[in-house]
């Protein structure tokens, strides 16, 4: 029975990396894998799954409309697996869509993402991935201190931690760091 899965950690853990890696072993064994972005995040380029350590493969992008259901039906009919990165980018809809598709499909999706933005919350995608997925993997690492990091803070263009803004902004080590929940706190004065 084909399950619905979350990875899910802060940033820099290495959920691409982890994506990128799972695909390229059904690649290896024959199988097809059918890769999806969220059209949000262009850093590697558009419909471009990318790792901060330099692999990458194209995938099919999505925005906030695309009936994931639908897509897989047409574009992976046979995808032995579906690998999903920027899941927090989600909609709690599109989540549904994704069970229906291990559920009714047969297919297996494993979905990667953040669990919380910059304030400590959770992305909406993420909220319901957390409710509704088979398998929940924590993709873990570190703080500065040696912690394990489970949060993260945005910095602003001079480099101050922000505590408010849009709760989406793409970015990567220039815009976010990875700290402990202790750490997290004394950053944003809680």
């Amino acid at each position: 029975m084909a399950k619905l899965y979350f990875h899910y950690s802060t940033m820099n853990a290495g959920k691409s990396t982890l994506l990128l890696q799972a695909a390229h072993n059904y690649r290896e064994r024959g199988m097809t894998p059918l890769l999806l972005i969220a059209a949000l995040d262009t850093r590697a380029g558009p419909g471009r799954i990318g790792s901060r350590i330099g692999l990458g493969a194209d995938a099919i992008a999505f925005d906030a409309d695309t009936d994931l259901f639908a897509l897989i039906a047409a574009e992976g009919p046979d995808a032995a697996c579906i690998f999903v990165d920027e899941a927090q980018f989600l909609t709690p809809a599109q989540v549904w869509q994704l069970a229906r598709v291990a559920d009714d499909r047969g297919q297996p999706v494993m979905a990667y993402g953040l669990r919380t933005d910059f304030r400590g919350e959770l992305f909406p995608g993420s909220a319901a991935l957390l409710a509704l997925a088979d398998d929940l993997r924590e993709v873990r690492t570190i703080c500065h201190c040696g912690r394990k990091a489970t949060m993260v803070v945005r910095l602003g263009p001079e480099g101050a931690v922000l505590r408010e803004g849009a709760q989406i902004q793409v970015g990567g080590n220039e815009s976010y760091v990875s700290l402990c929940r202790r750490h997290w706190r004394a950053a944003m004065g809680a």
